[in-house]
């Protein structure tokens, strides 16, 4: 069997600080790449937002996730001096640092092998709305 592998680009549409869904145009397009075992490679394109594999089901978990990095990483430290782009830029970049910006994940049967509670998310960490730019890569047999 020969290898294949295809790319394409996403775009996440936020409206400020949160965790936004993007599981399921993520499975639909490896769905229909044809590649039934692979790898899978997201890459989030921006510097003040991540990726997470996070619970989709109990909304109280996104919103416990906020608050905590919200107390971890507070707004208006006076250890900054990144402030040009506002007082949300900083700790922006710094969550991100502490989350992820590339996922892989195995793709069995077609699909993103993913548990049965695991949701891909954009994690915004800006308070103004952002149009988030998401690389894939899929590469597999079909």
């Amino acid at each position: 069997m020969s290898m294949l592998q295809t790319t394409h680009r996403l775009e996440v549409e936020t409206r400020g600080r949160g965790l936004y869904m993007f599981t399921d145009p993520v499975c639909r397009w490896v769905a229909r790449s044809g590649i039934r075992t692979g790898l899978l490679t997201l890459l989030i394109q921006h510097t003040s937002a991540s990726l997470v594999i996070q619970e989709n089901a109990d909304p109280d978990v996104r919103g416990d996730l906020q608050r905590f990095f919200a107390r971890l990483v507070p707004e208006g430290d006076e250890i900054y001096h990144h402030t040009l782009e506002g007082p949300d830029d900083m700790p922006a970049h710094v969550r991100s640092t502490l989350t992820q910006t590339q996922l892989s994940i195995p793709v069995m049967d077609g699909r993103p092998a993913l548990g049965t509670w695991q949701g891909l998310y954009v994690f915004e960490h800006r308070h103004a709305p952002q149009r988030r730019r998401v690389a894939m890569h899929l590469i597999g047999e079909a």
